[in-house]
């Protein structure tokens, strides 16, 4: 028994100082309030950039005297990939990421809400039975007399609603988890390194349809590939009596869900670009290439 108990301290003396440690830098805790726990943070909220963000806001300037008026449709999930403890394993919001890389590119683009659009639609309703006022009267003439009077409903004539010209619909069609894994591990007496790499990829496909004409402009597929690694060393032997089990390491992997964003932003370049009078060439010589 004094042996287990001997053991189990150090693994937990272990666990204690890496707990103190991020990648992200040292973690503090800070006070809520002093009915509550403290709560752990380490750094704060910060923009969620990605390689994509200079070239967009190049070409964007670049289109800003030939600006296109473009909305998103639905970008569903299409792989059909799930996990039993977090659900989708791919992100729903598709559609999301779509729109902002499409801001990302003002003033070259003009966005029209199209995805949700239930709140403009109750206020619609609200205005054509005459419910929706603004907290001020307006003057309207009587539909039968004529006579003007004054009303704490809106009026609306219609015609508020600004036309798209284009439209971007598409899916996550593709998550591969393993198109290429290795790894090595070199032990002498439960003594060792060991290292092992793999790589997965996610694809989408999209389209830029004529929102009057319903013609399709162009389609495109396109997939970013993923890497993760994990490099450590293990020690397990027994030193006396006392068994000692030691293990050191470090993993790393791409964001999967960051490389759905990444491949959704390359579709939409190339999607705008083709609608566009302008070329893109230019700006991914920046960062992005």
């Amino acid at each position: 028994m004094k042996k287990s108990i001997k053991g189990i301290g150090i693994s937990m003396g272990m666990i204690a100082l890496t707990a103190c440690t991020s990648p992200n830098g040292p973690l503090t805790k800070v006070s809520v309030d002093g009915q509550y726990a403290d709560v752990l943070q380490s750094g704060p909220v910060s923009r969620n950039l990605t390689p994509y963000d200079g070239v967009f806001a190049c070409f964007g300037g670049q289109m800003r005297a030939n600006a296109v008026s473009v909305a998103v449709g639905d970008i569903r999930d299409y792989t059909g990939k799930t996990s039993a403890d977090e659900g989708m394993a791919i992100t729903q919001g598709g559609a999301l990421m779509a729109y902002s890389a499409l801001g990302k590119m003002a003033p070259g683009v003009q966005i029209h809400e199209r995805f949700d659009t239930r709140i403009a639609d109750a206020e619609l309703a609200y205005s054509s039975s005459r419910q929706l006022g603004d907290g001020t009267l307006h003057t309207v003439p009587d539909a039968e007399t004529g006579i003007e009077t004054d009303v704490p409903w809106k009026p609306y004539f219609g015609g508020s609603v600004i036309q798209s010209d284009y439209y971007i619909v598409g899916g996550i069609t593709e998550v591969n988890y393993n198109i290429r894994s290795q790894g090595s591990e070199f032990l002498v007496n439960q003594i060792g390194p060991k290292s092992r790499e793999y790589v997965m990829n996610v694809a989408v496909d999209m389209r830029i349809v004529g929102t009057q004409s319903l013609k399709v402009y162009k389609t495109v597929s396109v997939q970013k590939q993923l890497v993760g690694r994990e490099v450590g060393a293990d020690v397990f032997r027994f030193f006396g009596t006392d068994l000692f089990d030691v293990n050191a390491g470090e993993k790393d992997q791409e964001p999967l869900q960051l490389g759905v964003r990444m491949a959704i932003e390359d579709a939409v370049l190339q999607l705008v670009a083709s609608i566009s009078n302008e070329d893109p060439v230019d700006c991914l010589a920046g960062p992005a290439s």
